[in-house]
Formats: structure tokens, C-alpha cells, sequence
């Protein structure tokens, strides 16, 4: 009974790995782009839309969004034509357990905001429903922001 159990446990492991050796590397091969060259256009494009908008001076207030935990609402601040400061209006804290996530998540949603010049951040793992009412409040303001 154990050596069937090993085998299938292999058995499963090994496709596992040849599912993943797909996604990785065999998938962009058949497209006849060399992986390096995919990853290179990819940070070519992110770069460019990360930095192309300029917004006019101003604050701007986002719309509350609705969360199943609160509602979330950001205000960004411009200056220079840039977001140079990210408030948090709105967000989820009747219970210690939102407040305990929140205050670990929203100071690196609002640096990302700073850093990149738009909604465009990573997910921070165990924030994922503040995380959508941030990145929609904050694409909202930057949408009134727009020159």
C-alpha cells in the first residue's frame, strides 16, 4: 500500500512539474519569442505606463467604494503635475482585526500609489478587499486629476 501511495504521490508531482515547465518556458517557445525577450517587453510596457500621465494640481477626492468589510475612500494631493501625497479617508476598522491589517496594508498601498503614479499596485496578501476599494478610490481621483 505505501508503494502505491508513493507512486501516485510521484506520479502527481511529476505533473505538476511538467504543467509548470509549460507555463514557464515551453508556452513562449511555441510562440516563437525567446523568454527573455517576453519578460524585457513586459517591463518596457509597465515602465511606460507607470510614469506617461501628468495630472493637474490639486486635491482629489475618490469615490467611497463598498467593500464587504467598510466602505473605502482616497484622497491624492498633486503637485508639479505628480501624486506626492496619498490619504486614506475611508477605510475598514470596527474590529481588531481589520484595524490590525489595514495599518500594515494602506501605508504600502499609499507608498506604491507615490511610487508608480497610478493605481497600478501589487496586492498585498490577507488585504485583498481593501485592496480593491483602494486601487478603485484612488483610479477614481486620479481619473478627475487628468490633464
Amino acid at each position: 500500500m505505501r508503494k502505491l501511495i508513493g507512486l501516485l504521490v510521484s506520479t502527481i508531482v511529476m505533473f505538476a512539474i511538467v504543467i509548470d515547465g509549460y507555463f514557464l518556458i515551453i508556452k513562449d517557445w511555441l510562440r516563437g519569442q525567446p523568454i527573455q525577450e517576453s519578460q524585457a517587453s513586459t517591463n518596457v510596457a509597465s515602465a511606460k505606463s507607470s510614469s506617461s500621465k501628468n495630472y493637474k494640481n490639486g486635491v482629489y477626492t475618490g469615490s467611497a467604494i463598498s467593500t464587504p468589510n467598510g466602505d473605502v475612500q482616497v484622497q491624492a494631493v498633486v503637485s508639479n503635475g505628480k501624486i506626492t501625497k496619498v490619504n486614506v479617508l475611508k477605510y475598514p476598522n470596527s474590529n481588531p482585526h481589520d484595524q490590525q491589517i489595514n495599518s500594515q496594508a494602506l501605508p504600502v498601498y499609499k507608498a506604491e500609489v507615490i511610487k508608480k503614479q497610478n493605481a497600478k499596485i501589487q496586492l498585498m496578501s490577507g488585504a485583498s478587499e481593501t485592496y480593491a476599494g483602494f486601487t478603485k478610490s484612488v483610479q477614481n481621483a486620479m481619473n478627475k486629476a487628468e490633464v
